[in-house]
């Protein structure tokens, strides 16, 4: 038991060291495509992978680090101003990452019993609807808690026609993002759980 606690805070240690790094160090975790939108981040990979490893609530606890990052970001390394003036809102910091915390480690647990192709079919799953939960909850969120004011974000967020509806003009403008990172997310996240699961069930 002993054995197995060390070895879980040493994963989380380094998951967190990794995350860190892709929240601070340039290029490595957001990767500006579009001048003045929201980086791609390759985080919900990080996240999907610690998920699956580590079960749904030590997951949660990963999203809730998460969101605490993007708020700390969003006021000190603000790289454009759409992610500003969203993820200096602590609902659509948090609610969105503690998800995505969430659910992949729910479909690992669903499946932890199940034969290694359903596994690894799940974990293409797990990645896919960590991206999208992340990316849908931060649209829809964003259109909820700025339908009233909504003016200025659209002035950061490119040239749309006036009267356009803001959830329209989010899912324009994030949506090829999210398409990005989700296939991303679901073509990494089993070949890094794969052999990682297996070294693991090993070392117990």
């Amino acid at each position: 038991m002993r054995r197995e606690q060390t070895r879980n805070l040493a994963i989380t240690a380094l998951f967190i060291a990794i995350f860190l790094l892709q929240t601070f160090v340039p290029n490595i975790g957001y990767i500006r495509i579009l001048p003045g939108l929201p980086a791609i981040t390759t985080a919900p990979l990080t996240v999907a992978v610690y998920s699956l490893l580590m079960g749904p609530v030590a997951g949660t606890c990963f999203g809730i680090f998460w969101g605490l990052l993007r708020v700390i970001l969003a006021y000190t390394q603000p790289g454009d101003m759409v992610s500003l003036i969203l993820f200096q809102n602590i609902f659509i910091s948090f609610i969105p990452s503690i998800c995505a915390g969430l659910f992949p480690g729910l479909i690992g647990k669903a499946s932890q019993n199940k034969s290694r192709g359903v596994k690894e079919g799940s974990y293409i799953v797990a990645g896919v609807v960590t991206s999208l939960t992340n990316t849908v909850l931060v649209i829809l969120l964003t259109s909820l808690i700025f339908m009233g004011n909504s003016s200025r974000l659209m002035g950061y967020m490119g040239n749309f026609a006036t009267g356009t509806p803001l959830i329209q003009a989010l899912i324009i403008a994030l949506g090829m993002n999210g398409l990005i990172e989700a296939i991303f997310t679901a073509i990494v996240t089993p070949i890094i759980v794969t052999p990682l699961k297996t070294v693991m069930s090993r070392a117990r």
